[in-house]
């Protein structure tokens, strides 16, 4: 019986000793002590109940602020970037709220963060779709936030550019119901999770936090419109908020707890670190390297490749110094531009698998060079990347696909 017709069934048999009693035995007729006694019982009952019923809802940790506990929501949490970033807020001793529809994290991901952190009030997953205003809304009615890492996003360029009003809606109209629930409920401090993808194709590298913005995506393009409503809302408001962009994410959690399991749909649509395990592990026949033509040094793109735990380093380092009315923009990359066959051949390495390359047509809405210029979030939030050795951070990587060849079902 549910918690609400145990309130229920409790206030009517209260509200008539005698029913009460024929409850309790219909074949024997009460005398007036029983029936008092009976009335006292069953309202010692109906105390227990709504004491027990309060305990459970109204004073959980997680409705509530407890000083030197930072309760922080992590949006997408159960994805790549997200899980790994809620599994370094919960060993840093954060109390935290994971919000994903599963649309593109996996399950598996909260299942190892629940296991690994059981004690209560430590961690929570609610299933819930951050473009519905009134459930975001009631989360954060129900929960006392601190901070938001706001990571939810559709996140393909190639994707996007075959689906763009997805993206827009998705990105830039998910943000604006995350933002206003913020602003509704008083929470106060936001890390938005961005990209390099905002800048477009910038004419001098590498890339300062003063480059232009020119995205020539719908993904940076939708980003951008979110970093906007963000920087616009935050003028008139008392809001800290670090916007992070940053560049091309690899590797894994060291210790093999997670990993990065993208759906086999998307598997085109994926980094090409993804690209290369697959390829490796023989899920598909090689790996296609989409352009060979652009103005670089071997003919391949060129990208920033920064790993996850130095990523996620960077998000709590924003978010330890996030103060209010501030507002701080950053790259976060090595500030080392690597080409993709550069990658392919590190790739090869780590496997120690011989990947067949296809070489194709330049893929749409593609830039040729990106690469950082991490001094600002150096200087400022005394953050560096750790781990700049590729093969080292693929080979970790690839620890993690052998041992979970399924995925997180395989675990």
């Amino acid at each position: 019986m549910g918690e609400s017709e145990w309130r229920i069934g409790a206030l009517r048999l209260i509200s008539s000793p005698v029913l009460a009693m024929d409850f309790l035995d219909a074949r024997q007729k009460p005398r007036t002590s029983e029936r008092v006694i009976a009335t006292v019982l069953l309202i010692v009952l109906f105390v227990m109940i709504m004491k027990q019923s309060s305990n459970s809802s109204g004073s959980s940790v997680f409705s509530r602020h407890e000083l030197g506990v930072t309760h922080v929501l992590v949006t997408g949490g159960a994805g790549y970037i997200g899980s790994h970033a809620a599994l370094r807020l919960l060993k840093d001793k954060y109390r935290v709220t994971i919000v994903d529809n599963l649309s593109r994290g996996n399950i598996g991901a909260i299942k190892v963060l629940q296991s690994l952190f059981p004690k209560p009030g430590r961690l929570q997953f609610i299933f819930a779709d951050l473009g519905d205003a009134t459930a975001v809304n009631k989360i954060f009615a129900e929960n006392a936030f601190d901070a938001v890492m706001h990571f939810a996003a559709v996140a393909y360029v190639g994707e996007s550019t075959l689906e763009p009003l997805r993206y827009y809606h998705n990105i830039t109209s998910n943000t604006l119901v995350v933002l206003e629930a913020m602003a509704v409920h008083g929470v106060k401090t936001l890390i938005y999770s961005s990209t390099c993808a905002t800048y477009g194709e910038p004419e001098q590298m590498p890339i300062t936090e003063k480059t232009p913005q020119f995205p020539i995506n719908p993904y940076g393009k939708a980003k951008k419109m979110a970093e906007d409503i963000i920087l616009d809302f935050s003028k008139n408001s008392n809001m800290a908020v670090m916007i992070l962009r940053y560049f091309n994410v690899i590797g894994s959690d060291p210790e093999g707890r997670l990993g990065e399991a993208p759906r086999p749909e998307l598997r085109e649509h994926g980094r090409i670190s993804g690209a290369c395990f697959d390829a490796a592990s023989g899920i598909r026949p090689g790996l296609k390297v989409k352009g060979t033509d652009y103005r670089t040094r071997d003919g391949t793109c060129i990208r920033d490749y920064i790993d996850v735990s130095d990523l996620v380093d960077a998000h709590v380092k924003a978010l330890q110094k996030a103060s209010p009315g501030g507002v701080g923009i950053y790259n976060v990359g090595t500030g080392r531009g690597r080409s993709v066959k550069e990658f392919v051949e590190a790739c090869k390495k780590a496997t120690g698998a011989d990947i067949k390359v296809e070489y194709l047509e330049r893929r749409p809405g593609d830039y040729a060079e990106v690469y950082s210029d991490p001094s600002k979030i150096k200087n400022e939030l005394n953050w560096t990347a750790q781990h700049t050795d590729l093969e080292e951070s693929l080979s970790i990587a690839w620890r993690w696909q052998k041992s979970h060849p399924s995925g997180y079902a395989s675990s």
